[in-house]
């Protein structure tokens, strides 16, 4: 479908550029705009094309090449680094324009767009929360895409970022000595990213922490339950040995 309307607006461009010196803007079909602001896109000259695209939306409203300017004026912003902009452009053709045929790559880019925004661990992870949810939409509506894997990578290194942030947490108030703050937090991170590059390590200075209190009982428990979910850590070994000293009584 996509194919055979580029086709339409391919044939229509030989026309459009063979006479374009003698026509004003006022005059041009839909179809001769859009080829215009996309020829400004092709030419990375987003600026420009951001501008024909926004006149596109406003003169030719009721139109059907109004959605492929929509998803183009989204790709501009994203392409110029404007993801904010690019992100509620995207956003604004998967809910205004639910029947075109780019929603699918509309809901990827939305996603890849708060992705960008997504900054560093230790700041504010609104935009790294958005991104997930956006992927994950994309993984649910597209299941067959083959971007799938992609968008599935992204959620997994997303949700690292922010089990560290949780981790770094707990690691601050361990060295400042606030020791149940800190179990707070690792037990926090365990519950919500217990696959997370962070989770074995978050178990096991709980477990030393526990011993270090002579609170065996709970030690013992979370020293089983370390080596039944990370069996294959780089503190195995040593886990098992405190299990083995645990249990001598």
């Amino acid at each position: 479908m996509k194919a055979i309307k580029y086709l339409i607006i391919v044939l229509l461009a030989q026309i459009f550029i063979s006479c374009s010196g003698s026509k004003d803007l006022s005059s041009l079909s839909p179809e001769e705009r859009f080829l215009l602001a996309k020829q400004k896109f092709d030419k990375k000259d987003y600026l420009e094309a951001i501008s024909e695209f926004e006149n596109i939306m406003v003169q030719f409203s009721g139109t059907g090449i109004v959605d492929d300017a929509q998803y183009y004026l989204a790709y501009s912003y994203y392409k110029r680094g404007e993801y904010i902009k690019s992100a509620y452009e995207f956003s604004k053709l998967i809910r205004d324009y639910p029947t075109s045929e780019y929603v699918k790559d509309a809901q990827f880019m939305l996603a890849e767009s708060y992705y960008e925004l997504s900054p560093h661990y230790s700041l504010d992870q609104r935009f790294t929360e958005k991104a997930i949810e956006e992927y994950q939409a994309f993984i649910d509506f597209f299941p067959d895409d083959p971007r799938k894997s992609e968008a599935e990578k992204r959620i997994k290194e997303l949700n690292d970022k922010l089990a560290r942030k949780i981790f770094e947490t707990a690691e601050q108030y361990r060295r400042m000595k606030y020791i149940k703050s800190a179990m707070i937090y690792y037990d926090l991170l365990l519950e919500k990213y217990p696959d997370s590059k962070y989770s074995s390590q978050a178990l096991y200075t709980k477990i030393k922490l526990l011993v270090e209190r002579s609170r065996n009982k709970e030690a013992l428990d979370e020293a089983k339950r370390f080596l039944q979910r990370y069996p294959n850590s780089e503190n195995a070994k040593e886990v098992q040995k405190i299990i083995n000293e645990l249990q001598k009584g």
